[in-house]
């Protein structure tokens, strides 16, 4: 396709705008706690779109989309799980973990909390847990560059080559720049850029296909398979595709905007804008698949990039479909949702290395304005490794994304989840439960063993490494206790002395 004039202003114009952000933000950033976690200062509307924004990546604009587009409607299991646990990470762990990160030496990164919650003396747990951010988060950005060019690739017809290096590029100087509260306000623009795209393209396309009842009918004469929601799946797969869920209680980018609220009593309101923001997007993405479907059956001839790669039903809808400079902005949505989650892992994946690695070992009186410095040089770092990990053009979205949020999630979920709902919780528990997490992962996804989702075997067994090894050992002390104590009645707005360590 021939590059669109209006298409090529509306992104300069849109990535011009994330940029100026950047430059406000840096403005802002006075030391390094500014830097990682915005001074600790977001409201709920940025704390809730921030939430999302950083954790619905390109994957929602091309790979859901596309999967639906290729299996029907019995896709959607992934969503549902997505919905639940979402909520259920809300609820249980965004306000005990905003609480117990301030009461534990005002953690700015998770093994930073994970040091000073379980007293660990030795390190260890700061040492393996950068090391699995690392790991993990950078196969994680290396999907959130690929979808960027995927979209370069298509929109401008530039080399997967090109469109690699034009995708990250602006990412990487906003994020260089602004550090937290860049990623946090430009997330608040690209959410809203996100849930418009959502809404109008799949509404458009059942218009072009002649309303709901045509389209529907359009979709069962290709296949009646692609309306069951249990089309080819055993519930094996249906766990798997639910399994999904459990991610979100270990992902450091969600959990970083939980610990950066300017209170727990902000994540009420949070919860429910982001929960809406959340359900309407899935259910957006889901409808442009489904509806796909119907689109290019009736339209075969317009059909052959989407036959070539499914994920890139979205882009080829919304090129399609609309003016020149609509199609611009709805495909600038994803470039938002890439660059919005992409900014919060190289922001993460930074503050891991800075912070837990650079600090704790080699430079611990290190002045404020260069670990801002050294933090911005790991952006760069770690991005040019993500680069090179995307550079195979035969990389798929969801395959990269389903791996990485694996291994958070059976990393880290059960360490978050019992360290904030159970005092008993010692240091070796914490340790176990993360190694063996991993660790499974790692190892079931070589054999993928009955077809299930790594994270379900990582996530149960890392919470039964919990368990066991925090029972047969020493007890926590009763400093570590009376602080757990502490932290709990605080959030649950009682007085110490009315717990019992």
């Amino acid at each position: 396709m021939a590059i669109s004039t209006p298409m090529l202003v509306t992104f300069f114009v849109y990535i011009f705008g994330m940029i100026l952000i950047g430059f406000f933000a840096w403005r802002s950033t006075k030391n390094f706690g500014d830097y990682i976690l915005g001074g600790r200062r977001m409201g709920p509307l940025v704390t809730a779109l921030s939430a999302g924004a950083s954790d619905m990546s390109g994957w929602l604009l091309m790979g859901l989309p596309g999967a639906i587009f290729i299996s029907g409607i019995s896709e959607s299991w992934i969503a549902i799980g997505l919905t639940l646990g979402a909520w259920i990470n809300w609820k249980l762990v965004a306000g005990r973990l905003r609480v117990h990160t301030e009461a534990n030496n005002n953690a700015l990164t998770l093994p930073d909390y994970f040091t000073g919650r379980f007293e660990d003396g030795s390190r260890l747990l700061r040492i393996i847990s950068a090391l699995v951010i690392l790991l993990f988060f950078t196969i994680y950005c290396a999907s959130g560059i690929v979808a960027g060019a995927r979209l370069f690739e298509s929109t401008f017809g530039m080399s997967y080559e090109t469109a690699l290096w034009a995708g990250a590029a602006a990412t990487i100087l906003y994020t260089f720049i602004g550090g937290f509260l860049a990623v946090s306000w430009t997330d608040t623009v690209q959410a809203s850029l996100m849930i418009f795209a959502l809404i109008l393209t799949p509404v458009i396309v059942v218009i072009s296909v002649g309303g709901f009842a045509d389209s529907l009918e359009v979709i069962r004469q290709k296949s009646v398979d692609n309306l069951d929601m249990l089309k080819g799946l055993n519930v094996v797969a249906i766990i798997s595709l639910m399994g999904w869920g459990l991610g979100y209680f270990g992902q450091p980018h969600i959990l970083a905007r939980f610990m950066a609220a300017d209170s727990h009593h902000t994540i009420v309101h949070a919860r429910r804008i982001s929960m809406t923001w959340m359900i309407l997007c899935l259910a957006g993405a889901v409808a442009v698949g489904f509806y796909g479907i119907a689109y290019f059956s009736n339209n075969p001839s317009q059909a052959g990039a989407v036959n070539q790669n499914a994920e890139r039903v979205f882009i080829e809808l919304a090129q399609i479909l609309f003016n020149p400079w609509i199609a611009g902005v709805l495909l600038s949505a994803i470039l938002a949702a890439v660059m919005s989650t992409l900014s919060c892992q190289l922001l993460v994946c930074s503050s891991a290395i800075t912070e837990d690695l650079y600090k704790a070992f080699l430079r611990k009186g290190a002045s404020q304005k260069e670990l801002v410095w050294v933090g911005r040089m790991m952006v760069l770092v770690v991005a040019l490794i993500a680069v090179a990990l995307a550079a195979n053009p035969e990389n798929r979205v969801l395959g990269l994304v389903s791996y990485a949020w694996a291994g958070f999630g059976a990393a880290f979920g059960p360490v978050i989840l019992f360290s904030v709902l159970w005092s008993r919780m010692t240091r070796n528990g914490a340790l176990a439960g993360m190694i063996i997490g991993a660790v499974t992962v790692i190892v079931w996804k070589q054999f993928a063993w009955f077809g299930l989702y790594e994270i379900i075997p990582g996530f149960i067994f890392g919470s039964l490494g919990i368990v066991i090894f925090s029972l047969i050992g020493k007890a926590p002390s009763a400093a570590m206790q009376q602080r757990f104590a502490e932290a709990d009645a605080h959030y649950n707005n009682k007085t110490p002395e009315h717990v019992t360590p």
